[in-house]
């Protein structure tokens, strides 16, 4: 049916559609219409493409901006690192900025969707993402209930954010809790623990019940279902098998920390490769996706390494409780066209290579390619991955035991198959704990897979595994904290490096600029715009030297430009006259004695997140330690032959 046209009254113009002679503001949208007409015309006048051309050059320069920026916003990596540098006491400037929270969030996204090509997790950035969120509520709460700056509360705020960032990746409050504890503090507050596991249970509750509401599951239940037998998962003689597989993970995460940090370290240190990453990160980046992608393509050689499994997959495959090797003992099932979710165990199989050639391969290839994934300037997670090369570890070991005693071991009669699976459990929590030095991991085994009955044996492969770790190698986050030479405190308990023979005498700063209450205001005026410190220490006289208080910087500034009305033009001022005219003292609770060994100095340092304190003698002001010079004497200790 043709459309009804007709013509306005009194108009001679040509007839148009009656919907817009009824429709509002009819002159209006005519001239707009004439308007985008006389537009093309103009536009397509020459030619079409070269308008195209103009647009796809504009909108791929706002792209390539936009991802610059993305990229220069973005704290590259977990995100961990810095937050144990910021929980000890230290401000990094913009870290926690709630601008930086969408860059993030997109980076992590297109990690994520990298899948098995980068193999990298969420766990660090997750977080970094709960610490903004918490670090921005708690500036909200200020400004809405009007209350002043209270830096302990921020710490609560914080403490709180980061326990569920790690409950919300895997749906476990009890090990997000305790594994931010072992990982992020150095010393942790009672009080901030039921905040922490309130807010974990809060997230990991929602977590799993917008699975049930999204029908992905029919019940809240553990994120990788697993399904050992329940009565004997284990016999007493395969305890030994469990320390050994902990020994060997402990000292394989040994070699991977220090492969890790010296890849790392060469990164940072090579021209040409710290050039390309101050100036072109996206095209490091690229390069390095393109090294891993080619490999991990699933019909060339990722056909040995399980590639075209997810993360989760990867875990549930594991996990699986049949032996492979038995089922490929006297069959040779061929390689499905098309990943098949019931038969996962079916990407590691090769005929050729068999079971135990491609979990080996997969082991081999992913130690270098994990290491150079960790080098990627973009958004990622550690944990996840190293969690899973620790489950191929077991999952190895498992393999070849079941293959070795088919029947299973006798014990007390009774004899029992062996489950490679628990074997992955075991070697997935004690290779990610070695690397990290928590013992968390374990619970956090627990809480994947809702198998409490390997708690002895997995806690005791955990144990075996840090004894080992922890003697040989910092914590992966250590080691990133060394090598980006972040503002933190190393741990010295425990070590011998003869920290109690060091006394404060020998390394604090001597010289300290002080201001003497009878000090004249020329002096301290001249003080004030010589030097640039936050805060300078008030003295009682300059013959005394007796230390009384501080005063900010900022405030002494602004006492000295607003000078009171009532002095008298002519007269001596001192700095007592503006200490008394509002420009507050804050009193000196905690000093250090120059007796004070070095390692009771790293003590309160540590415990309280302290930045500097003064040191006195007599009540005399006589210098200042802070963490630096604290940094340097504990370097001199550990390494005396590269400060000489």
């Amino acid at each position: 049916m043709d459309e009804l046209v007709g013509l306005r009254e009194g108009s001679p113009g040509n007839p148009v559609a009656l919907q817009e002679l009824w429709g509002p503001c009819p002159r209006l949208r005519r001239g707009i219409r004439g308007g985008l007409e006389w537009l093309k015309q103009k536009l397509f006048h020459v030619g079409e493409d070269w308008c195209f051309l103009l647009v796809l050059g504009v909108l791929m320069a706002l792209i390539s901006y936009a991802m610059n920026f993305a990229i220069g916003r973005v704290v590259r990596g977990s995100g961990i690192p810095e937050l144990k540098t910021i929980l000890s006491g230290v401000i990094l400037e913009d870290y926690l900025d709630i601008k930086n929270f969408g860059a993030k969030v997109v980076g992590l996204s297109c990690t994520l969707a990298t899948g098995s090509t980068l193999f990298l997790g969420k766990v660090g950035p997750f977080v970094h993402l709960s610490v903004m969120i918490a670090a921005y509520l708690g500036r909200l709460r200020t400004k809405t209930l009007g209350e002043a700056e209270n830096k302990s509360k921020q710490h609560e705020m914080l403490v709180a954010g980061a326990a569920v960032g790690v409950a919300t990746v895997f749906a476990a409050p009890f090990s997000g809790i305790l594994f931010c504890i072992e990982v992020i503090y150095s010393h942790f507050s009672v009080w901030d623990y039921w905040r922490g596991f309130f807010a974990a249970t809060c997230g990991a509750f929602m977590f799993r019940l917008l699975a049930v509401f999204n029908s992905e599951q029919e019940t809240i239940t553990s994120l990788y279902k697993t399904s050992f037998r329940v009565d004997v998962p284990f016999d007493l003689p395969e305890i030994f098998f469990f320390v050994a597989l902990g020994a060997i993970c402990g000292v394989a995460s040994c070699a991977y920390l220090f492969c890790q940090r010296t890849f790392l370290a060469f990164i940072r240190t090579n021209r040409v490769i710290s050039k390309l990453l101050a100036t072109s990160k996206p095209v490091y980046a690229a390069l390095a996706t393109l090294v891993l992608a080619s490999i991990t393509y699933p019909p060339g050689v990722g056909r040995f390494m399980a590639s075209r499994l997810s993360m989760k997959e990867h875990l549930d495959s594991l996990f699986d409780n049949r032996s492979w090797a038995l089922l490929t003992r006297n069959a040779s099932p061929p390689w499905p066209k098309e990943l098949d979710p019931q038969n996962l165990w079916l990407e590691w199989y090769h005929p050729r290579f068999t079971i135990f050639g491609t979990l080996a391969f997969f082991l081999v290839m992913k130690f270098w390619m994990l290491i150079l994934a960790t080098t990627i300037p973009m958004p990622a997670g550690y944990f996840l991955p190293i969690f899973i090369y620790g489950a191929a570890i077991g999952r190895l070991l498992g393999e070849a035991l079941s293959l070795a005693f088919p029947e299973g071991i006798v014990a007390g009669g009774i004899t029992n198959p062996i489950m490679p699976g628990g074997y992955a459990l075991a070697g997935a929590a004690a290779f990610s704990g070695a690397v990290t030095h928590s013992i968390s991991t374990a619970l956090l085994a627990f809480e994947l897979t809702g198998q409490i009955v390997h708690a002895l044996p997995v806690l005791m492969a955990v144990l075996a595994a840090n004894a080992i770790a922890q003697s040989c190698q910092p914590s992966f986050y250590d080691g990133t904290i060394i090598v980006k030479k972040l503002p933190y405190l190393p741990w010295i308990r425990g070590r011998p490096i003869g920290s109690h023979r060091v006394s404060v005498e020998n390394f604090m700063n001597h010289t300290i600029t002080t201001l003497a209450r009878d000090a004249p205001l020329e002096h301290v005026v001249k003080v004030v715009t010589s030097t640039d410190v936050a805060e300078y220490p008030v003295v009682e006289s300059r013959e005394s030297q007796i230390l009384v208080g501080t005063v900010q910087r900022a405030q002494l500034v602004q006492a000295l430009q607003a000078e009171p009305p009532t002095w008298a033009s002519g007269q001596q001022h001192y700095l007592q006259d503006i200490l008394v005219g509002g420009c507050s003292l804050e009193p000196v609770t905690l000093m250090l004695s120059p007796e004070t060994s070095l390692h009771q100095a790293h003590n309160l340092f540590k415990l309280l997140n302290l930045q500097s304190l003064f040191v006195t003698s007599k009540g005399r002001a006589v210098g200042s330690v802070t963490w630096m010079e604290l940094k340097k004497a504990i370097s001199a200790l550990t390494n005396p032959s590269a400060t000489k």
